[in-house]
């Protein structure tokens, strides 16, 4: 197939952005561009970062797509009804947000999980501070829905004819343009204006974890940056408070799992196994750092290397609005996210 000039920078960009942690996480965000009537978006599962390695787009008809979130059809969820087959041999199944970039009008949708963003959309006054951040930008602050339809809705009941960037509450961001290279350069300014501190976590005391690790099914992880969490001990109070995005549920389950003193990761184990329950993939020891499953997906040490990154830049005392036991259901028990914690058990995602 041939393709455009933008289609090609699309792809650049989404490779770029895909390879920096801060704004995207393993097989999480999305990017998409409006082309003759064709919206084509990311796919469900696969990494934006592979985009020059694979086919990774998929092309929806944007305007039965469109009417169908109007007429509030069920089909809208998923998009796969609007797919054009003939345009996507690899079968790909389009994004879970699809609808989020079918509803911005604009020609191109950039969607990421941008950790400074995050760091400010899980806090109960989010909406007071993005307004702040981002006075001058027409911009809309969304409260937490489930990506897919409820997403759709609620950001269709905010959007303005000229709003360029939706801030998700506990969630992400998304920035849309006309150009790539516009919606690059509104995405760094977005992105730098939600920076702040980043706390600095105590190395983590290897000796200690290694002890803890023994004969269990975990093991130190090569990424030290995945200890933070841990070490620092306001990141470890907040990610024991439970789950902040719907990523983190997806790849890591819900909450994190943080050791009680005398515990060790074979302790642990032996509580998961007796009571019939599947292994956490990350284990948090306050103070020392923390251990991953030996054979712990690519993706899940993404959103464990997320959950440091986010935490670390959450302000101490801020209050923070965690996702109820009602919405970690939700996405653990949605057949959209099933079929994402599929190809990552699978290991698919790793092509």
């Amino acid at each position: 197939m041939l393709r455009s000039s933008d289609f090609e920078a699309l792809l650049d960009l989404s490779a770029r952005v895909g390879a920096d942690p801060e704004l995207v996480q393993g097989a999480g965000g999305n990017t998409s561009i409006k082309e003759g009537g064709t919206l084509w978006i990311k796919a469900s599962g696969l990494w934006l970062a592979h985009a020059r390695m694979r086919d990774v787009m998929v092309p929806v008809a944007l305007d039965p797509l469109l009417d169908a979130l109007e007429r509030d059809d069920p089909a809208a969820e998923k998009a796969q009804d609007f797919v054009v087959k003939g345009l996507n041999p690899s079968g790909l199944r389009p994004s879970i947000e699809t609808t989020v970039h079918a509803l911005m009008p604009q020609k191109v949708v950039i969607h990421v999980h941008c950790v400074a963003t995050i760091s400010t959309a899980v806090q109960t006054n989010a909406a007071a501070i993005a307004a702040k951040k981002l006075s001058g930008i027409p911009h809309a602050f969304v409260p937490y829905a489930r990506p897919g339809l409820p997403l759709a809705k609620a950001i269709a009941e905010r959007i303005a004819a000229d709003t360029s960037v939706l801030v998700l509450g506990n969630h992400g961001l998304a920035v849309a343009a006309e150009t790539v290279e516009d919606a690059q350069i509104l995405l760094s300014a977005i992105s730098d204006r939600f920076a702040g501190p980043v706390r600095e976590a105590p190395s983590p005391d290897l000796s200690a974890l290694s002890r803890l690790a023994v004969n269990s099914a975990y093991r130190l992880p090569e990424d030290e940056r995945l200890h933070d969490a841990a070490t620092d001990l306001e990141s470890c109070r907040i990610a024991a408070g439970g789950s902040l995005y719907p990523d983190h549920v997806i790849f890591l389950g819900k909450g994190s799992v943080i050791a009680a003193p005398g515990e060790s990761a074979l302790s642990l184990e032996d509580r998961f196994r007796g009571a019939g329950q599947s292994l956490p993939p990350v284990l948090l020891f306050p103070g020392k750092g923390a251990l991953v499953l030996k054979d712990i997906s690519a993706g899940a040490l993404a959103m464990a290397r997320c959950l440091s990154d986010v935490t670390a830049r959450i302000p101490a005392g801020a209050r923070l609005r965690y996702l109820t036991d009602t919405e970690n259901a939700e996405l653990l028990g949605w057949d959209a996210e099933k079929y994402r914690q599929q190809l990552n058990r699978a290991g698919q995602v790793l092509q």
